[in-house]
């Protein structure tokens, strides 16, 4: 007569699981830790990855995707034309829906002797390396600066030829200027520009703090139209480069568009799709290492184990355990280990991710996949390290077993 199928219910498989894992609290506790510390990785490196991308597409909407550049290339076109831009530019794209301010600008081309200086005597205080930027007051506008003292020259100032300059903090200290109150001036050759302002900072157009910025009006009396590199700084509501960039050349000059390039910024989903990817790919390598890490610690941990509880496997068997009841109890208890760890691990992750984006003033971002994934990826862990020990606990013979 064929003996019964020896069944274990899967109550008393949880039940017996259950018991090995808290006859040794503090191996179970360890065993977990590999999980707990490759789940928590995992999800705070998601979840940190999509807080930095999301900073990073915030920063990216607020300045660059409102900034459009217009370059003058009527060279390109016409061999005989020396500035396309038109005098009243600034106005003519200031007209346009969504610009907020707009100047042409051009670095003046000078020679040694039209150095800036500090005084009208060339030896004591010259700064020859000093830019000279001539620029409507449109142009200090749309770069948005940090005024130390004083302030920008305006439209006034453009129309009537004022020899005013704003120059950058650190050529103001490099030429001696300590204050407006004394109503310093710069020399440019022979040429004295009072100093109306001083700048700490701006949002646009960084060199400008390393030059002396001039009304574009003025410069153009004093040296004439720029012989090439004349552009035109614009900046935008959100959302509206795109199409100021395409009326611009139009509004300039409706005979000749072609004389102008306008450069949009860069499409913002095409730059935070490259630059999510790139930082995905990095850190998800960067977490399955650790997952991986946490794995081998599982498995050498349970390894060790089923080692020490030889002659527990022995009696089993001998009471009548099958070799596959003795491999479900123990990926039984991997699993369970795995799947606490990624419980724990998920909070820890999730309560980091928290803690550096209140840190930095960021807002946390974290994708509900990730955190909804991790427990399943704990579970999956323990269920893999605990493969190779389950197999060498069921190959256990039970009279070996009891010889121990």
């Amino acid at each position: 007569m064929k003996p019964p199928r020896s069944r274990l219910p899967w109550q008393d498989l949880l039940s017996e699981s259950l018991a090995g894992i808290l006859q040794r609290p503090a191996r179970a506790a360890l065993t977990s830790v590999g999980t707990l510390l490759g789940v928590g990785a995992f999800v705070a490196i998601l979840g940190l990855t999509a807080t930095a991308s999301s900073q990073i597409d915030e920063r990216f909407s607020l300045l660059s995707a409102t900034e459009v550049t217009v370059e003058d290339v009527a060279g390109e076109q016409d061999e005989f034309s020396v500035l396309a831009f038109p005098s009243d530019a600034d106005t003519r794209v200031e007209q346009l829906n969504g610009v907020e301010h707009a100047g042409v600008y051009w670095s003046v081309q000078l020679d040694e002797d039209h150095a800036v200086r500090a005084s009208p005597i060339t030896a004591a205080g010259s700064n020859g390396n000093t830019q000279v930027v001539a620029a409507s007051s449109g142009v200090l506008e749309a770069a948005e600066p940090t005024l130390v003292e004083g302030r920008l020259f305006d439209r006034w100032h453009d129309r009537t030829d004022q020899q005013v300059a704003v120059v950058g903090a650190g050529v103001a200290s490099r030429l001696g200027i300590t204050t407006l109150e004394t109503h310093p001036a710069v020399f440019i050759g022979d040429e004295a520009f009072t100093v109306v302002g001083i700048v700490s900072d701006v949002k646009r157009k960084a060199d400008l703090l390393l030059s002396v910025v001039v009304p574009r009006s003025t410069a153009e009396q004093l040296w004439g139209a720029p012989k090439s590199d004349a552009k035109m700084l614009i900046s935008t509501a959100p959302g509206a480069a795109v199409q100021v960039a395409a009326e611009a050349p139009v509004a300039l000059d409706p005979a000749h568009p072609d004389y102008f390039k306008a450069i949009p910024p860069p499409d913002p989903r095409t730059l935070r799709s490259a630059v999510s990817g790139d930082l995905d790919e990095l850190f998800l390598l960067l977490a399955v290492i650790c997952l991986f890490i946490g794995t081998i610690g599982i498995a050498n941990t349970t390894l060790v184990a089923v080692l020490e509880r030889t002659g527990e496997i022995g009696l089993r068997r001998a009471l009548g355990a099958r070799s596959r009841h003795i491999t479900a109890q123990f990926l039984t208890e991997s699993a369970v280990l795995g799947t606490l760890g990624g419980l724990i691990g998920t909070s820890l992750g999730t309560l980091t991710v928290v803690i550096v984006a209140v840190a930095r003033d960021w807002t946390p971002v974290i994708s509900f996949a990730t955190v909804a994934a991790a427990p399943g990826i704990g579970l999956f862990t323990g269920l893999l390290a605990g493969l190779y020990p389950a197999w060498r606990a069921s190959r256990i013979q039970p009279v070996e077993a009891l010889r121990h």
